[in-house]
């Protein structure tokens, strides 16, 4: 499998929201933690791509919220369709945007390499260990400290 697939297309459910991306991972991370759960409903299935890889269509569609001090969540004012979350403050993760994986149009070909924040994951979803890194939310702390604020 490459490391990179050049261009990836998106969006959200009413179309209004588009997005190209480019030099996108074929990777993909779990998030459980309450944030997230709450935000998607489950877990936060997530491929993280350079926000300057990321060419959108119908910004005028979209909504941001500060989620913490830290990082900020996006929807499309249509339809409500969950469009990402973005590390705002600088640190381990900032520079990235993290997509659900549901808004490519073709999401295969990408691999599970993290999930984290396991000791949050409710018991009834049950993920197969298919050699994913797995951190709980001490770890994650501990590797970006302001995720601890949230």
């Amino acid at each position: 499998m490459n490391d990179v697939i050049d261009k990836m297309t998106g969006g959200c459910l009413c179309r209004a929201v588009r997005f190209v991306a480019r030099n996108v991972p074929t990777t993909f991370g779990i998030c459980h933690c309450e944030s997230c759960r709450r935000w998607t409903g489950s877990a936060l299935f997530e491929v993280s791509v350079k926000t300057d890889d990321l060419t959108w269509s119908g910004a005028e569609h979209i909504a941001t919220r500060a989620t913490s001090d830290w990082a900020e969540r996006a929807w499309c004012k249509e339809c409500g369709t969950n469009l990402y979350f973005r590390q705002t403050k600088e640190g381990e993760w900032f520079g990235g945007t993290d997509l659900p994986m549901g808004l490519f149009d073709d999401p295969d070909g990408f691999s599970l390499t993290h999930e984290i924040f396991v000791d949050h994951k409710p018991s009834g979803i049950p993920l197969q260990d298919c050699g994913q890194k797995r951190l709980t939310r001490d770890e994650v702390v501990a590797l970006n400290p302001d995720v601890g604020t949230t």
